[in-house]
């Protein structure tokens, strides 16, 4: 393993907070890449990482030492593209959740493939909130605002939401007329990854933004499920027009209060900062990009 292979793996042990994770990614005994890491820490004669049973972080010096890995490792990869006027190679990890991948990208990532043969791409979903550097991931797709810091965000359009509701569930409890109509309703609550908290509602009225918290007797911390049950008559719910149009145009669910409607909710592409961006990541997000700016959000 040559100086630029340490380097390499070291900074996948800091991304990764793991030894173990780190050899998995690079396709190395746990062990070679523990050896690796000794040498470089004699080498330079400081201590890289803080090890613990179950976590490893950079010491200051481990830091500093990451930093300028990235640096030199990023003109490597820039030196090397540029004479060999190469494809992106390599593996991209990205997320999104499913069913915007589902309906956006999936229909033309066969176009993406072909276009860059030697790139792989691996697709987490989920609702969850993917901390990027310590999962290893590049990229991640997300909707709603983005409030992490160390994050770079490249804006993809606005999502426009609809609340909506069962028929049998506006047979039972009415059809509201503005939101200071929905005493006695229920909503199916969604419960937050990044707050553990169940979501409002969210009007807007006359220009503003209207919270409403309406009781309800389920909540959920999954999109899916959430759908599933407001179509079997639980309770209001708000979520993305594009993931109901056709629940909507069957009727199998009905809009609420269309006159104050949701706020648009912000999509964007956050990656890290204190990476340099890679070919693998720029290709993709000059790929994505037209595709949410032509998209019926």
């Amino acid at each position: 393993m040559d100086r630029l292979d340490r380097m390499q793996l070291f900074v996948r042990v800091v991304d990764r907070r793991s030894f173990s994770a780190a050899a998995a990614d690079l396709g190395l005994a746990r062990s070679t890449t523990t050896e690796a890491v000794k040498q470089l820490e004699r080498s330079l004669g400081v201590r890289l990482l803080e090890r613990t049973t179950r976590h490893v972080a950079p010491t200051l010096d481990g830091q500093a030492f990451y930093q300028r890995c990235l640096s030199i490792l990023s003109e490597v990869d820039d030196a090397e593209n540029a004479f060999r006027n190469a494809q992106p190679r390599g593996l991209l990890r990205v997320d999104a959740h499913p069913l915007l991948t589902q309906t956006f990208l999936l229909p033309k990532l066969q176009e993406f493939m072909q276009r860059y043969p030697l790139l792989d791409l691996q697709i987490g979903q989920g609702d969850r909130l993917v901390d990027l550097v310590r999962e290893g991931v590049d990229c991640v797709i997300r909707a709603g605002n983005a409030a992490e810091s160390g994050l770079i965000m490249r804006r993809l359009g606005l999502i426009r939401e609809v609340t909506c509701a069962s028929p049998a569930y506006l047979e039972k409890h009415g059809m509201p007329r503005s939101p200071d109509e929905l005493d006695g309703h229920l909503a199916v609550g969604f419960v937050s990854s990044r707050t553990g908290q169940t979501m409002p509602l969210e009007f807007m009225v006359q220009g503003e933004v209207r919270l409403v918290n309406l009781p309800g007797r389920l909540s959920v911390n999954n999109s899916d499920t959430m759908a599933d049950l407001a179509r079997r008559g639980f309770g209001l719910i708000q979520a993305p027009r594009y993931r109901f149009r056709d629940d909507l145009a069957r009727g199998a669910l009905v809009e609420v209060l269309p006159d104050f409607p949701p706020p648009p909710t912000p999509l964007a592409a956050l990656y890290p900062q204190n990476r340099q961006l890679s070919p693998r990541l720029r290709v993709f997000l000059d790929w994505i990009v037209p595709i949410f700016a032509e998209a019926d959000l």
